[in-house]
């Protein structure tokens, strides 16, 4: 006789999330709320906002605020933050949680030069006693929970993510989620998730441990859930043209099926949705210039596709669009 155990669900404070979450990562020019609605669409358990910076907050520049723009379909949704001033950091989480999100994310893993040479994003990883300060800071700012973006460290002399990631336990944050490389690595090289595993197998650690960094496959995603042990698998590149990713990773935790690469007729869907999405989150000029780098993933990897992206990314007209993506629907779906 079958028994039906009940397992339990991931929570981030009150929040329920799921047994296994798959989380969106937050990426710059990416994860705004066109895409965050196919990635939802597609399974997505949680999803966190582009980062926002906390001076743009309290300045209340335009393009700072519109990234506070959060719908209801989107929940549970965290909206992430970065700046390297203690102060700034704690007005801009208020202004956050005004905004309504479920979460407060605070971003300390951004690697560009932009960002970490001024001491936001990874480059708190070389001050550990302001990164422990700061979020202690927010926490004590916020009613929401609080979680955590980061890497291993700033450099390979320097990943101390057990320990830091115990602290800032220590301080009130409800579950972190760790890339697994150095600021130094940028994006090369292979993650390594055996610190990160280390985190997850402290004694001390009670909070969720998501991991981040290299998953781009189903069979990938459940190798490394059995291999490390962690509560969840955030998804970054992957997602990008493919938000179906999370629809195939679940699908293959539940059965072991791979399911096949989606038809034409439903990438010309995605992108069409993606499309209207965009126009009309961010006005018809916007949308269409922005939807551009978008497309090529969309289709990656078909033959001959060469030149119906090249049209798609030259068009200004949103009629053209649409009619050129009606147009793609009938042609025959062959990859490379």
């Amino acid at each position: 006789m079958k028994l039906n155990i009940a397992v339990p669900l991931v929570r981030i404070g009150d929040i329920e999330i799921a047994e296994f979450p798959f989380l969106l990562a937050p990426m710059e020019d990416v994860s705004d709320p066109p895409f965050r609605a196919l990635c939802k669409k597609y399974g997505a358990d949680l999803m966190y906002t582009e980062f926002i910076s906390s001076e743009g907050l309290i300045r209340d520049a335009v393009k700072s605020r519109a990234k506070l723009d959060i719908f209801e379909y989107e929940r549970p949704i965290g909206i992430q933050i970065f700046g390297s001033e203690i102060d700034s950091m704690r007005q801009a989480a208020a202004i956050t949680e005004e905004a309504k999100p479920d979460i407060v994310d605070i971003n300390y893993g951004c690697p560009v030069k932009k960002v970490a040479c001024r001491g936001a994003g990874a480059g708190i990883l070389q001050d550990i006693p302001k990164m422990v300060s700061m979020t202690k800071e927010i926490v004590d700012t916020c009613t929401l929970p609080v979680t955590v973006k980061t890497r291993l460290g700033w450099d390979e002399q320097s990943k101390h993510i057990v320990d830091v990631a115990e602290r800032l336990q220590d301080v009130g944050i409800k579950a972190i989620s760790i890339h697994g490389r150095t600021r130094a690595q940028m994006y090369k090289g292979q993650a390594d998730w055996s610190l990160i595993a280390a985190v997850k197998n402290n004694p001390r650690m009670h909070i969720p441990v998501f991991g981040n960094g290299d998953i781009d496959s189903p069979q990938k995603a459940m190798e490394y859930r059995s291999r490390y042990g962690v509560d969840g698998i955030m998804i970054g590149r992957a997602s990008i043209g493919t938000p179906w990713v999370f629809r195939e990773m679940k699908h293959y935790m539940a059965t072991g099926e791979i399911l096949p690469p989606p038809g034409m007729i439903e990438r010309v869907d995605v992108a069409r949705e993606h499309f209207e999405k965009s126009i009309e989150w961010k006005g018809d000029r916007l949308g269409v210039v922005e939807m551009r780098r978008h497309y090529a993933n969309y289709f990656k990897g078909l033959r001959d596709f060469k030149q119906h992206r090249l049209e798609l990314v030259t068009m200004d007209e949103v009629e053209a669009i649409r009619t050129k993506l009606t147009e793609l629907e009938s042609l025959p779906f062959e990859l490379a």
